[in-house]
């Protein structure tokens, strides 16, 4: 066995609550260290070596997941104006190419942004936001070469192909106002925080500062409405939000306030015209109704007193979204963890639900540009079914299926089952868990098991249908996903009962659907790997310090596991924002509790088991320092911890490789680990 990288102990000391606080890795915090880097690259040779033997495995994996794949493919067109835009896929070419037809899809084909000519000699490239002008002539659109979410502003003129020079730095979202020349855009801070509002013209040289939100806990978003009359002005912390509108066709108008921000009080607004007039239609849970409500009011009179109530709050229903057109609605409705479409007639009131028949599934908007129209697209899938997109008619309620996914290879639904039951947590709450595995998979304790989850944000962990993972299903795994407190799948409350003071319960649930499948027979300790990235990264390093023999390894990607000392520093991204979330440890309180949780101030002598933990180099969001940090103090404290491997991108961001390939190998790496662990 080779020997495992050793990092320098070089105690940097402060004192908190009057505290004294002794972290030794605090200098691993310096990127541009040449110490630092000679570190991470040693982890990786390291992990490189102890890995070499599964070299060919994971070849073999990447060409398994490969065949599964489409290499040439394409979306199904949508339509926005004048325009059936669409994106596809060539063999061996590592970033989709978006393009459109003009007025027919028999039309010529006219190539809008060939990402693998944008990314020519970067090794990391994204798009972020894009918007094309109303006239199809202009289109804005935001790239980021790092991977650490720092996107440049172009703007490219359709009819010549030729992007105009003037570019914009760190920007977030963008919108066209309705005269196809005024862009509005949002810009960050040093903290990459959205925090200003700019109106510029193609052609001028300067922007103008239309708003600037000067509160910490408080982002912003610029985006325009489906109806195409209004622009709004997004503000929004964790907990509240504030909303500003302007007519499209008045860009140099002044913006509106809808409602301040109170305490509390989350809202999202959007346009349309039912009931004869122009309202705004708008998501409240105001006054306590934690799980909202819809509203409407008149667009020249939008205050609280001339609200209409069209749907009403229900504890037992999250009214997660709400999608107007010109003579209907869309709600998103979450019930038991699952969700389900209400479609309602503005002229009549006439509403339906749109059911789905499998036990655990996802559904999700997909493209829905014009606003006048009786089909409604949305994007179904479960841990079986791969990823189709349908057309649903709001009158007629027939469904058509417009594309599925294709699975190569003989890919045979039939030949899986899923599974939706609960488990029970130590408070007595029913936590849901989903399930998936080959139809004769026995339940007698003998079947690997990866379980993964989330539980944080109140974002709930999606159903989704991935061809990778048929690699495991087919090797005899079990794969299941705990929806724990922290997460959305129970609405709000779901929510507040895993953030904050309340944190500790999403690491118990955790631990209780583990226990739950154990008991149940659909796997053993010996048998289970467990499973999360980011704020799920935190989740396993608070549960392998919590119950370091609950499996036998854990995966951990770009995990958020050092929380004191990055809730202290309120000069990275995303610190001061969350809060809300984790709280702040300044307050002795919120120090105390989290100090019970953190995974790196817990690090102790305990006999973990097998850890691969994944992070990136150019990380906005969870800085490759923490899980540096976590593994070097785990290995000082467990006798070099040989069978923890940690393994850094030093080219990506947040999300891993940016090309589809890159991200493949990734993924074939870590389930040959699985695999051989």
């Amino acid at each position: 066995m080779p020997t495992p990288p050793v990092a320098t102990k070089t105690p940097q000391v402060d004192t908190l609550h009057g505290e004294i606080r002794q972290d030794d890795y605090s200098w691993l915090r310096e990127k541009d260290n040449s110490d630092v880097l000679a570190y991470l690259r040693a982890e990786n040779d390291y992990t490189d070596e102890v890995t070499k033997p599964a070299t060919a495995f994971q070849e073999a994996l990447y060409e398994e997941m490969l065949a599964r794949i489409k290499e040439d493919d394409s979306s199904v067109p949508y339509r926005r104006g004048g325009h059936f835009y669409y994106s596809r896929t060539e063999k061996s070419k590592q970033y989709p190419i978006y393009c459109r037809k003009a007025g027919s899809l028999d039309a010529p084909e006219e190539i809008t942004l060939d990402l693998n000519a944008l990314a020519v000699g970067h090794p990391f490239f994204s798009l972020g936001a894009s918007a094309v002008s109303d006239d199809g002539n202009l289109l804005a659109y935001t790239t980021d070469i790092t991977g650490f979410r720092e996107y440049t502003l172009y703007v490219k003129d359709l009819r010549t192909g030729r992007v105009l020079p003037r570019t914009f730095e760190k920007v977030s979202s963008v919108a066209w106002a309705a005269d196809d020349t005024t862009i509005y855009y949002v810009t960050e801070d040093e903290a990459k925080r959205p925090y200003r509002l700019w109106c510029h013209r193609p052609g001028i040289m300067g922007s103008e500062l239309i708003h600037e939100e000067p509160d910490a806990l408080f982002r912003i978003g610029v985006e325009r409405s489906r109806s195409r009359a209004y622009l709004f002005l997004a503000t929004g912390s964790f907990t509240s939000s504030e909303w500003r509108y302007l007519p499209a066709n008045d860009p140099a108008g002044v913006w509106q306030m809808l409602m301040p921000r109170e305490k509390d009080h989350e809202y999202a607004v959007d346009h349309g015209n039912g009931g004869g007039g122009d309202r705004f239609y708008i998501r409240t849970n105001g006054g306590g109704r934690r799980n909202f409500r819809l509203v409407s009011a008149p667009v020249d009179d939008p205050r609280p007193e001339r609200f209409t109530e069209l749907v009403p709050h229900r504890d037992e229903v999250m009214l997660e979204d709400v999608e107007v057109f010109a003579d209907h609605y869309v709600t998103h409705e979450r019930e038991g963890g699952l969700i389900r479409l209400r479609i309602t007639q503005l002229a009549s009131g006439a509403e339906h639900h749109v059911e789905f028949p499998e036990p655990t599934y996802e559904v999700s908007p997909d493209h829905n540009r014009e606003f006048i129209t009786r089909m409604y697209r949305f994007r179904y899938q479960s841990l079986i079914t791969p990823a189709s997109v349908f057309d649903y008619d709001v009158h007629t309620r027939e469904r058509t299926l417009l594309k599925q996914t294709e699975v190569l290879g003989g890919y045979n639904p039939a030949r899986y089952r899923s599974e939706r039951f609960w488990a029970t947590a130590d408070d007595g709450t029913r936590v849901p868990i989903s399930l998936v595995c080959r139809t004769e998979t026995p339940r007698d304790g003998t079947a690997p098991m990866l379980l993964t989850g989330y539980g944080a944000y109140g974002a709930p962990y999606p159903i989704m249908f991935s061809s990778n993972r048929l690699s495991l299903l087919d090797r005899g795994y079990t794969i299941a996903i705990a929806h724990i407190r922290g997460g959305g799948e129970l609405g709000k409350r779901w929510h507040d009962a895993g953030r904050m003071m309340q944190k500790r319960n999403t690491f118990t649930d955790f631990i209780a659907c583990a226990e739950h499948l154990k008991k149940e027979g659909y796997t053993t300790t010996g048998r289970l790997t467990i499973e999360g990235g980011s704020a799920g990264g935190l989740l396993i390093g608070a549960v392998l310090n919590l119950r370091p023999d609950l499996c036998r390894a854990a995966v951990m990607r770009v995990p958020f596991v050092d929380v004191i000392n990055t809730m202290l520093d309120e000069s990275l991204p995303l610190t001061v924002g969350e809060f809300e979330e984790w709280g702040n440890p300044k307050i002795r309180e919120r120090y105390e509790y989290m100090k019970s949780y953190c995974p790196y101030t817990n690090q102790a002598d305990r006999g973990y088991p097998a850890i691969l933990d994944n992070t990136t180099l150019h990380d906005s969001q969870d800085m490759y320092r923490e899980p540096a940090k976590n593994e070097a103090k785990k290995r000082a404290l467990n006798a070099g911890a040989p069978a923890t491997l940690f393994k850094m991108n030093l080219d990506a961001g947040h999300g891993g490789a940016s090309g589809r390939y890159d991200y493949l190998r990734e993924i074939a790496f870590d389930s040959a680990w699985v695999l051989g662990e």
